[in-house]
C-alpha cells in the first residue's frame, strides 16, 4: 500500500548511544530518510547555554542600525557573507518576507586566479561591529563547531541507514589532502506582515545540499505555550511557520519543539542515492497579524565541491532500494535542482547563489551575471 506523511517524525539522538536501543534509532531513522526526509531531532548534543546564548542573540541582530547592516551587505563578500535587506529574494516569482544574514564556520579561501570560479565561494564571513553586539561571534561559532561535529556524526548514521558502512559517505566531504570543508548557517527574521498582500516568508522549494539543521526560535508567546517534552509531538503554535508538504502535495505544520533541531534531506543526498532520500518541499509562511516576529537559524552542511553528484551515485543493496517501493510519488510546489546531474557541487551552489544575488554576481562573478541576467540588474534574485 502506499505510504505517506501527515506529521513529521520526532527522532531521541540519545538512543544512538545505548547499544540495546540504537537499532531502533537507525530503523526510524531510514523511515524518516525514505518517506519523509524531515525529522525533529531530540536532545542533540549542543550545549544548551550556547542554544540560548544564539538565541538571545538573534533579535539583537536586527535591532542594530540600519547604517551597520549596511556595512556587511552581502554585496561585499565573493562568498556570499553577509546582510540582506527585507525582500531581496524571489521564490515562485512572489518576494520572500524576510530580512536576514549569512555566516560560515571558518574558512581561509584558497582560490587562485585560473582556479573554477566555485572555489572563490568559501572564504571568510563578514560579521557585525563588535560593540553593537558584544560576544555574538564568538558564541555564534561555538554552536556553528558544535552543528558541525553534530552534521558529520549524523551523516555516519545515514550511511547505516542506508545499509552502508559507517564512512559510506566519507567520500562526499573529501575536499582534497589539507582542504576542510566550509557549512553555512543563516540568521533570519520574518516580520509580521504590515498588510494582507503576501504572507510568504519564503515559498516552496528544495534545499540542495545533503542536509539541513534548523534552530527555529520561539516567540516569548510561544515559549509559554509548550512545555520541555522533546519526544511529544506538541500542538502547533498560533503562529504560522515552517511547513514541509507530503507526497499528496497537502502541506504539514512543522511547529518548534524545544530541545530539537528539524533535519531535512537536500537534493545532492537524494541524487546520490538513486532517490530512496527524500528531499522534500518546505515553505515558510509569515507570522500571523498581531503576533510578533518569527526568527530561525539554518545550518547547511556542505559537500566537497569538486565531486560531480551525477557521477558518484552511491550502489545500495536491493534489499535497500525496494524500501522506496511502498512511497506514493505526487507533484510538489518545488523546483527540482536540475544541475545536480550535470556539473560539480560547488558550479550547482555557485549557480544558485548567482540567481539568489544578482549583486553579488555583478560585482564578483561578472561572466556568470551576464549569462543568468543579460538585460542587465534586477531588482531582486529569484533562486528558484
Amino acid at each position: 500500500m502506499a505510504t505517506d506523511f501527515s506529521s513529521i517524525p520526532i527522532l531521541d539522538y540519545s538512543l544512538v548511544s545505548d547499544p540495546k536501543r540504537r537499532p531502533e534509532f537507525i530503523s526510524q531513522l531510514q523511515n524518516a530518510l525514505i518517506n519523509v526526509g524531515f525529522l525533529y531531532l531530540a536532545n542533540p548534543p549542543v550545549a544548551r547555554e550556547d542554544i540560548e546564548a544564539v538565541i538571545q542573540y538573534a533579535p539583537k541582530l536586527f535591532d542594530i542600525p540600519q547604517n551597520a547592516k549596511e556595512d556587511i551587505r552581502m554585496v561585499k563578500s565573493p562568498h556570499f557573507f553577509g546582510y540582506s535587506r527585507f525582500g531581496a529574494e524571489l521564490t515562485k516569482g512572489s518576494v520572500d518576507q524576510r530580512e536576514q544574514y549569512d555566516f560560515g564556520t571558518p574558512y581561509e579561501s584558497i582560490w587562485q586566479p585560473g582556479d573554477p570560479e566555485f572555489l572563490k565561494l568559501w572564504g571568510p564571513a563578514q560579521w557585525p561591529d563588535e560593540s553593537l553586539v558584544p560576544g555574538f561571534k564568538q558564541a555564534f561559532l561555538r554552536y556553528l563547531s558544535q552543528v558541525e561535529k553534530l552534521s558529520h556524526e549524523f551523516t555516519a548514521l545515514l550511511a547505516e541507514a542506508l545499509n552502508l558502512p559507517s564512512d559510506g559517505l566519507t567520500p562526499f566531504f573529501d575536499q582534497g589532502e589539507g582542504k576542510g570543508l566550509q557549512h553555512r548557517a543563516k540568521v533570519v527574521k520574518y516580520p509580521v506582515p504590515e498588510d494582507d498582500t503576501s504572507n510568504q516568508g519564503v515559498g516552496p522549494h528544495f534545499d540542495g545540499g545533503f542536509l539541513t539543521f534548523v534552530r527555529r526560535i520561539q516567540s516569548t508567546l510561544e515559549r509559554k505555550l509548550f512545555t520541555p517534552l522533546p519526544l511529544q509531538l506538541l500542538q502547533a503554535s498560533p503562529h504560522r511557520g515552517l511547513q514541509v508538504q507530503n507526497l499528496a502535495g497537502d502541506w504539514i505544520d512543522a511547529p518548534p519543539i524545544p530541545n530539537t533541531f528539524v533535519i531535512n534531506i537536500g537534493k545532492a543526498l537524494e541524487t546520490v542515492t538513486q532517490g530512496l532520500a527524500k528531499a522534500t518541499s518546505h515553505r515558510v509562511l509569515s507570522p500571523e497579524k498581531g503576533s510578533t516576529p518569527r526568527y530561525s537559524i539554518p545550518f547547511f552542511q556542505n559537500i566537497s565541491q569538486t565531486v560531480s553528484i551525477g557521477d558518484s551515485v552511491l550502489k545500495l543493496s536491493p534489499e535497500v532500494l525496494k524500501l522506496k517501493e511502498g512511497r506514493i510519488e505526487g507533484n510538489t510546489d518545488s523546483v527540482n535542482f536540475s544541475e545536480y546531474a550535470k556539473l560539480p557541487s560547488g558550479q550547482v551552489t555557485l549557480i544558485g547563489r548567482v540567481k539568489s544575488h544578482p549583486d553579488v554576481a555583478e560585482r564578483h562573478y561578472p561572466d556568470l551575471f551576464k549569462q543568468y541576467f543579460p538585460e542587465g540588474l534586477p531588482a531582486q534574485g529569484f533562486a528558484y
